[in-house]
């Protein structure tokens, strides 16, 4: 099936020939009435869109299998001149007839739905920032000064912002992004509630968050976008999935050369691992260790450090284990701050909860000198590490003579 926003175009593979069937309307009556015309020894191909998780739910009933394929391996491989529908949807039927078919991994319902929900939060936040970056294209049109205060949209940056000599459409303008974002404000709240309900129990979202750097928002998103992390059989293709590995030439028996990250894979995973490498980097440990080395080496590469993330996010959630050197207050803190944003009632009394170890000085101080002697030593360990020259090919033998 080659499926658009209101058609889709139907070619069978039947006895080793493609027979085209005309097209069926992307509507789920349209959508059940072609699935009763199929067997339970069917399978039915489509390409991965917005809409084809909707098809797979609806045709998976009356089918032996739902595949989605990857529409860039696909269009690597039988990349045509002459392109229609039906050539499209050929293409996918053939390749799946020689078993050659790039698939996508289906999630399940509950991971499609943390996937829709960080989808959402991502949205939202984009279009405050937006927002805000039309308020200071106003300023900045008007010869405005920047800001006295740390938040030009917090309640004494919208007092300064009022007494700013603005025309009035100005003005007006002003107030209703204020409006907006007020609002937008309140969507937010909303689906850290429902995102955090929803990974409020599960193991994974806790384990990630004792690594430094990683909040709420990051663990969310990364499990919602990883799944299942036995699908993944090595770190590095956990880094290929997000787009981290660096891009790779080699022709004949000349040196490989790196380039820069692929930037091919779900982009919102690797924008999280990325903001969760900028706040590790500036927090005394390893990965701040890390981050020092590379940037003495070629600048501020915080890809690597991000990468690094994607690596230990693997071990960890392949291993059931927490890392290391993680700061037991600082864990208990944000532990406790996801169960109070997924609605857990507030704990009141003389017994002090697991994360009141978080509010004593000494005790964050004794933590943060831990960091600092775990970041000290792995900046001696590598310290005695020595550069590799590249591999050679061993030089040709001359043959003897006959």
């Amino acid at each position: 099936m080659d499926i658009h926003r209101t058609f889709a175009e139907i070619v069978f593979w039947e006895e080793g020939r493609l027979r085209p069937a005309g097209r069926v309307d992307m509507t789920r009556s349209g959508l059940e009435g072609f699935g009763r015309l199929l067997t339970k020894e069917d399978e039915v191909v489509v390409e991965a869109t917005g809409n084809s998780m909707a098809v797979v739910r609806v045709l998976s009933p009356f089918v032996a299998r739902v595949i989605i394929a990857n529409p860039l391996e696909v269009k690597a491989i039988a990349h045509a001149h002459v392109k229609t529908d039906k050539i499209d949807a050929g293409v996918l039927a053939s390749l799946r007839a020689a078993d050659f078919l790039p698939e996508v991994w289906l999630p399940d319902a509950d991971t499609e739905r943390r996937r829709r929900l960080v989808t959402r939060r991502n949205q939202v936040v984009r279009h405050r920032t937006r927002i805000k970056n039309e308020v200071h294209a106003i300023l900045h049109a008007h010869l405005i000064p920047p800001c006295p205060h740390a938040d030009l949209f917090g309640r004494r940056g919208r007092a300064w912002l009022a007494h700013q000599p603005l025309p009035e459409d100005e003005l007006a303008a002003i107030e209703r992004h204020l409006r907006e974002l007020d609002r937008l404000g309140e969507d937010l709240q909303g689906l850290d509630r429902e995102i955090a309900q929803a990974v409020c129990d599960d193991p994974a979202v806790r384990r990630l968050l004792t690594i430094s750097g990683v909040n709420l928002t990051v663990a969310a998103g990364l499990v919602a976008a990883i799944g299942d992390i036995h699908r993944f059989d090595s770190p590095q293709k956990l880094v290929s999935y997000v787009g981290l590995n660096p891009r790779v030439h080699q022709s004949g028996l000349g040196l490989a050369q790196y380039g820069r990250i692929s930037k091919r894979g779900r982009s919102h995973a690797r924008a999280l691992l990325v903001e969760a490498a900028w706040a590790a980097a500036k927090a005394p440990g390893p990965l701040r260790a890390f981050f020092l080395r590379i940037r003495a080496r070629r600048g501020h590469q915080v890809a690597a450090v991000a990468r690094k993330l994607a690596v230990l996010c693997w071990h960890l959630l392949t291993k059931d284990t927490d890392y290391q050197w993680a700061r037991p207050a600082l864990v208990a803190h944000k532990t406790r701050a996801m169960e109070l944003q997924a609605g857990a009632p507030m704990k009141k009394g003389n017994r002090r909860g697991t994360a009141y170890a978080y509010n004593v000085k000494d005790l964050r101080d004794h933590e943060i000198a831990m960091a600092e002697q775990a970041q000290q030593a792995y900046e001696e360990f590598v310290s005695h590490w020595q550069p590799r020259r590249p591999k050679t090919a061993p030089p040709a033998t001359k043959a003897a003579p006959a």
